[in-house]
């Protein structure tokens, strides 16, 4: 499950393995294992590659379908419009 989580993460991101390698100080290869399921992250690595995705580790470990999402910096009609639009894509999914 988390190597999933990672490798979407990334993916997502539009990062390389080496990208996030470079970040938390690993080689590229430890961060393939994570993805390919051959490893597990410390929970030091956990907790720092949940800062660099800026998501919950609960996320990150599966153990919730929830994630947040950090709106700091952004105006209250900006959150509103977050909100918006999150509630349209579960709306749309409650349709289908």
């Amino acid at each position: 499950m988390i190597a999933e989580k990672i490798k979407e993460l990334r993916i997502n991101g539009n990062l390389t393995q080496s990208d996030i390698a470079k970040k938390l100080g690993v080689t590229r290869s430890c961060v393939n294992a994570w993805e390919m399921g051959i490893s597990v992250p410390s929970t030091q690595y956990i907790v720092l590659l949940s800062e660099f995705f800026d998501i919950s580790s609960d996320f990150l470990l599966g153990i919730s379908k929830t994630s947040t999402i950090n709106v700091s910096g952004l105006s209250e009609r900006e959150i509103v419009a977050v909100h918006e639009i999150v509630k349209c894509l579960k709306d749309k999914q409650i349709k289908s």
